[in-house]
């Protein structure tokens, strides 16, 4: 695969776009850090991080969970979203209000006002975590944009285009930064390269990634 630079590293505060419809807001989610993290300990300690089994059978390097109404999962028989927990089988836990608040108004600053979320997936890397090139279309519908939080040690995101074989752009993601993306680039691949390089000061060789969605 062929990858470009997009940009280099950039201040909180700036925007900086990569596509028509997409934003990366550099900082954005810095002021609720402390809300978030303790969040998503909140969350872990309902619904722990679980490493799922990919359709081929493959078990995916990322652990995740999920809070909101819907949850993605994936096994032997698909990917999906379900109201339940498959670990134990009851609701995922309900999407904490800082969450829902930061992706709100993290989708109006770039251009989606009104979004809604309600299903919410968190990845958790480790060194050497990746996750390889995919669309996101196990929503209904493609009208509401994605929002991604990027928490502990910064990360290159590749932001691609409508075809799995175009070429992607290589996009750095720090501690803070929210990448929001829809419109006419709501179906670009998009994936995250080898976990690689400096422990976070807080996270240490974590990164969270917390990423809302309207799914259903």
């Amino acid at each position: 695969m062929t990858t470009l630079d997009l940009f280099d590293d950039a201040m909180p505060g700036e925007r900086q776009r990569m596509g028509t419809n997409a934003l990366v807001l550099r900082g954005f989610a810095l002021p609720c850090v402390d809300a978030l993290l303790c969040a998503i300990d909140d969350i872990d300690t309902r619904s722990p991080f679980r490493h799922m089994l990919t359709p081929g059978g493959l078990t995916m390097s990322v652990a995740l969970t999920n809070c909101g109404t819907l949850g993605w999962t994936s096994d032997r028989h698909g990917y999906r979203y379900s109201r339940v927990d498959p670990g134990h089988g009851q609701p995922w836990p309900a999407m904490p209000a800082v969450f829902s608040q930061l992706a709100r108004e993290a989708a109006a600053a770039a251009g989606f006002s009104g979004f809604e979320p309600d299903a919410c997936l968190i990845n958790r890397y480790l060194t050497g975590s990746r996750l390889s090139l995919h669309q996101d279309k196990n929503e209904r519908d493609f009208s509401a944009p994605v929002v991604s939080v990027s928490l502990g040690m910064s990360a290159v995101f590749l932001f691609g285009g409508l075809a799995r074989t175009d070429k992607a752009f290589r996009v750095p993601l720090h501690h803070g930064d929210v990448a929001v993306w829809g419109g006419k680039d709501r179906l670009r691949y998009h994936g995250i390269l080898p976990l690689a390089g400096p422990p976070h000061e807080r996270l240490g060789s974590r990164r969270i990634n917390v990423t809302f969605r309207k799914a259903g």
